[in-house]
Order: structure tokens, then sequence, then C-alpha cells
């Protein structure tokens, strides 16, 4: 057959590559070349994944053939072959075999997509002499296997972030001296000291030192803890302002980090892999697509019609409308403060039944918030919060900005205090106005005073101080981790918007805390006191029966994040949990994830219109050309008319509509 391709369809073909896919493919192949290149990986540089390979080798295979193309070298051949059709022809053999290769063996493995088709295609386009149709399809295909392997890439990271966090050596108490020796040397028993602002390198015992330590990351609880002598610390807590040096009481390998790394690895190996769109519609298209050009040869004796149903048949609508529609809603939701990790969140999220909220961070804002003053008798409520606030103004701890905080707004006065001492584990003590004021823990103070216990208002869920003046009871000051004002009404919105059936709260913090918070927002189903493994398997349980969306902000959330069929991450305080998620609200705000919940549908929408429609207009060429009324040629013009109507179409996905949340909406 001799070569026909018209220039003015040439230039369509190159135009609409560059202008779709090749946009998208080069800017997710720059981000794996660097990544791959640059980051040792064991002391080993990573090789770069054969599909990107392939892909940057169609690209310039296109670039140099419409070089050629232009005058004076349109009119050369070689042997009466346009030289311009010979670097279509070198991409077609040398990344279109590795391509069919892959596709063969996947069908012997039981493994049939569109994908299928597209290989097909690739060969069919070498009898055809459509080269440009075919290295099209190449870079369909290998930037489409390549996104992909670079999205589902970033679980791995995961625990690299979290061997990255953990220090790898620790500081050890050696006589009068200290010594920095590898962490996997460090000993049961041995001294070590964790200095301002580090990570604790290991579990252990508090042997010397005062001070805190944010524990958050596993605990779930937004407070951090005091540290004295004889408390426990944890692997990965972040220390406060003063030195501490602690007894190591487990080898690094079995410390509480480490567990987490071991479940972090388990959640990632066990996931579940969600079938794509693309893949649910080609398993249909496919074989649809095949009996017709079987039949068109088989019933004519013709084997050109087959040729010209296959071309036809190109599932370019599967290969790049969907990935242009899903680049173009990643790139409108970051545009929202919406980070999107992981491309198949947006097939998948409106598909959601049932949500799970963390609490701390998610439906709270993760930091105290002073809500109830109770003075005793002969006391006033802004009296008592005018003295402690008078005097936590010399104060570091947790709780001293939300005391000041809340003297702000009630404009009580500042006095000058004297006399300023802290002793921790026994409270803030100062001289004001000629009193003496000690503000203390109930715990603390009933140990040294047990019969103050009936002047003590019931002890309630949260934190608590006392205020003590003039060795009296002057007041009582409560604490809780300061709820979303936003939160009832969207857990109210899920149902009727979105379909989820279920909501779900489950969190690390205190049985009374949690339960507090679900009262508050309306959630029912409450699981409190919750570990990284029983997050894990909650949520890995509960992906089984429906899909689900985790919402989390801690590392120790990153296990569930990765587990459930979405996770979504508020905030970027963590690498590791940014890493873990398939989503990253930037700005902590419950209205950004309805945002996040309406792209996905509208893009799964799009999708669905460029898919469907650009099969349904194949299907009709197909049946055309199986009736020889469309040659080969046409056929693959068709395709790219069908194509770019498709493509158009999936562009849409980019642009904001006039409305992009029915939140509040109710």
């Amino acid at each position: 057959m001799d070569f026909v391709y018209p220039g003015w369809a040439f230039m369509m073909h190159f135009a609409w590559a560059f202008c779709t896919t090749t946009l998208e493919t080069v800017s997710v192949m720059s981000q794996q070349l660097v990544k791959d290149v640059k980051e040792p990986d064991h002391g080993h540089v990573r090789k770069i994944p054969l599909q990107a390979l392939i892909a940057i080798l169609a690209i310039i295979g296109m670039v140099v053939s419409a070089v050629m193309y232009l005058p004076p070298f349109r009119h050369l051949q070689v042997k009466q072959f346009p030289a311009f059709s010979l670097p279509l022809l070198v991409v077609l053999v040398v990344g279109g075999v590795p391509l069919v290769y892959q596709l063969i063996l996947n069908l012997f493995k039981g493994i049939f997509g569109s994908d299928m088709l597209a290989g097909i295609s690739i060969v069919a386009s070498l009898f055809l002499h459509q080269y440009l149709a075919g290295v099209l399809v190449v870079l369909m295909l290998s930037g489409g296997q390549a996104l992909e392997e670079y999205a589902t890439g970033n679980a791995s990271s995961v625990l690299k972030a979290l061997a990255k966090r953990m220090p790898n050596t620790a500081t050890i108490v050696v006589g009068h001296g200290l010594k920095e020796i590898p962490l996997p040397q460090v000993k049961v028993g041995d001294v070590v000291a964790v200095f301002p602002h580090a990570l604790c390198p290991v579990d252990g015992t508090v042997l010397s030192g005062h001070g805190t330590m944010d524990e958050s990351y596993l605990t779930g609880e937004p407070y951090k803890v005091s540290k004295a002598p004889g408390t426990t610390v944890l692997s990965g807590s972040i220390n406060g302002e003063a030195a501490l040096n602690i007894r190591c009481d487990k080898p690094a390998e079995d410390s509480r980090y480490s567990k987490i790394m071991q479940v972090m690895r388990d959640s990632e190996e066990k996931k579940p892999r969600m079938r794509r769109l693309a893949d649910k519609l080609g398993a249909a298209y496919t074989p649809l697509a095949l009996a017709i050009a079987v039949m068109a040869w088989a019933l004519s004796g013709e084997p050109l019609r087959f040729l010209a149903v296959l071309v036809a048949a190109t599932p370019c609508p599967l290969l790049i409308a969907i990935p242009i529609s899903i680049i173009g809603s990643i790139s409108l939701a970051a545009r929202m403060g919406i980070i999107i990790k992981d491309p198949s969140v947006l097939e998948n999220i409106s598909s959601c039944r049932v949500a799970i909220f963390d609490k701390t961070g998610t439906l709270t804002y993760g930091r105290p918030k002073l809500t109830e003053v109770i003075p005793a008798a002969n006391h006033e409520g802004n009296e008592v919060l005018a003295l402690v606030s008078s005097l936590e103004h010399y104060s570091k701890h947790p709780l001293a900005s939300a005391i000041m905080e809340a003297a702000a707004e009630a404009s009580v006065p500042t006095y000058e205090a004297e006399a300023v001492s802290e002793v921790p584990g026994n409270g803030l003590r100062a001289s004001i106005k000629g009193s003496a004021i000690h503000v203390t823990g109930r715990k603390q103070l009933l140990e040294q005073h047990p019969t103050l216990a009936s002047q003590l208002p019931p002890a309630a869920a949260g934190m608590e101080c006392i205020v003590m003046i003039e060795d009296k009871v002057g007041g009582t000051l409560r604490f809780r981790d300061e709820p979303r004002p936003d939160g009832a009404k969207f857990i109210e919105h899920l149902s009727p918007k979105h379909g989820v059936s279920r909501v779900m709260l489950v969190s690390g913090d205190r049985e009374e805390e949690v339960q507090h918070l679900a009262a508050q927002v309306g959630i029912k189903e409450v699981y409190a006191s919750q570990s990284p493994e029983q997050k894990l398997e909650l949520v890995r349980r509960e992906t089984a029966n429906l899909p689900t969306v985790f919402l989390g902000d801690g590392i120790n959330d990153a296990p569930a994040l990765t587990a459930a069929t979405v996770g979504i991450a508020f905030g970027n305080n963590s690498e590791i949990t940014g890493e873990a998620a398939d989503a990253v609200i930037l700005d902590s705000s419950l209205a950004k994830v309805d945002v996040l919940l309406h792209i996905g549908k509208r893009m799964k929408m799009i999708a669905m219109q460029s898919a469907v429609g650009g099969i349904f207009l194949s299907l009709t060429a197909m049946v055309l050309a199986a009736l020889g009324h469309v040659t080969p040629v046409e056929g693959a013009i068709a395709q790219e008319v069908i194509d770019v109507m498709a493509v158009v179409n999936a562009l849409r996905a980019a642009l904001p509509p006039k409305q992009l949340s029915d939140y509040g909406q109710q």
C-alpha cells in the first residue's frame, strides 16, 4: 500500500498531540526524571522507568518528524520512502515493540482492557503506513502507564519520609561526657540526651530534666505532655524547650516509631488496587471493536476492512480524554488550595459511601481553648481570669496561650506579677496585687492537700487547672480542643449531597473528649483511644465492604490514609501525612473537602461524556468501515476528528464552573 497522508491531517495530528497529551506527559515525565536520577535509593541511582523513556522517545520522534516535514525536507525520500516518516517508524519499532510485548504478557495473565486494543492499533498502523497515528498511540499508552506508576509510587515515599524524619544517630551519656553513636547501637539501659526541639530517638523513661513533649503524632491529643523524672517518652516525640536525659527502655527496632513504620509498610502492601474508569469502559469496548473488525474481514473477505475498523477503533477517547480531564481537574483543585497526590482520587471519591474522620486537626483546630471559668465562693470569674492571665505571661505551659487569648477576648485587666516561679509538676506561683497565686493541676493539688477535694467542682472531660489564691481554691479553668464551628453542618451535608451512608469518628484521644465532640457534630459511630494499628484495621475492614474516605492530619493517621479508598490530609504540617494521603487540603477547611468532592464528581461526568461520546462516534465510524464506506486513511482522519472533539470536551474540566460547592445549601 502506498503511503498516503494529507499534509493538513499530519499537522492536525501533531498540533493535537502537543496541545493535549504532550503537556501532561512532559510534566509528569520531567518530575519523574528529576526524582529518579537525583534521588539515591539505598546508595544506588534509581532506574528511569521504561514507560517514561518510551514516552520521551515518542515526543522526540514527533518533533523530528515535524521538522523534516517542513520545506525543504518535505519531499526527501529514502528508497521512495518519505524521510519525515523515518523518525516515526523508529519510534514504532523501538518503543512500540516493548509495549506490545508487555500487552501480550498481560493477555496471558488474563488482564484485558482498552490498552490491548491500543497494542493491536500499533501493529495495524505499521501495515496501514499510519506511522504518526501509531506513534501517538505509543505516546498515549506509555504516558498513561508512566503517570499511573508515578502516582502509585507515592506510597513507598511515605516510608522514606518516616525514615527521614527519624534521626540516624543518638547522643548517649558516657561518664561526664556525651557520645554520638548510630541509632541501632543504642542499648537498653543507655542514657540518651534529648536536646531542645529535637526528636526523641528511642522509647524510654525520663531520668533528669523537666519540660514538655509533643506526642500528638501518636496519641492524636492536641496538647503537649509534661515530662519529669519517672515519666515515659515515645520515640518520634518532639522535645520542648528543656533538655532531657532518658533511659532507653527498648531497642530502636522495637520502638513505637518503628512499629508505626511497620504498620505503614503493611498498609501499603495490602491496599487493593481500584479498577480505573478506562479499564471498566475498555473491558466492554475492546472485545466489541475486535468482533466488528473480525466480522468485517470474515464477511467481506477483505483484510483491508479489518485494518480500517481497527484504525477507527483506536481508543484515544479512553487513553487521552480521561487523563486530560483528570489533569484539568488536578489543575482546578490546585487553584482552590487542594493538592491531588494520586489522580485516581478524582475517579473514586464520588463513589465513597463511608466517611471516617480523625478528631484532632480535622473536626477540631488541634489547639486547646478555654471553655469555662468556675470561680469559687467570694470570687468573680473575670477576677480569676485576670489573675491567671497576668501570671501566664511568664509561662511556657501549653495552656498559657489559651488563657491569654480568653483574657484578651474578655478584656480583663493585666497586673504586675512578682516572685514568679515555675516548677514542672508543681505548677506556677507568683505574687499579684499582694496575694499569693498558685496555678496547678487537680491531681497535684490533691496529692498535697487531699482535704481540698470538697472545694473543687466535679471532674469533667478535657483539661483543667486549679487556681489557688492565698492557699485557698479560687477557681477552676476548663479547656477543650476547639471544634470547627461548621463541623455539624458539614456532617449533615454529606448524606443528602454526596450519598455518604455512614459517618465515623476514629481518634487516639480519650473517650470523654471524643464522645463530647461526636455529640456536637452529630456522629453516632465513635471509636476512641485508637492506636495507628487499630485505626488501620478499622479502615481496612470498612473499605472491604464499601468505598471509604478517611480524613486526618497526624502521622498516626498515615497508615489509615493509605488503606482507605481515598485518603485526605488536612494542612501541610507533616510531610509524612501529605505523602500518605491521596489529596491534601492546604488550609484545613471542611468547605474545601466539599469542593474536592464536587471536583471529583464533575471530573467523572466530563470524562464519561468524552469517553462514552467518543466511543459512540468511533463505533459509528467502525460500522461504516466494516461496510466498506470508509478506507483506513479516512478512518484514521475520522478518528482524529473524534479525538479532538473528545479532548476539547475534556479540557472543560480545567475551567472553574459558576458554582463548585453546594455546602450550606441544604
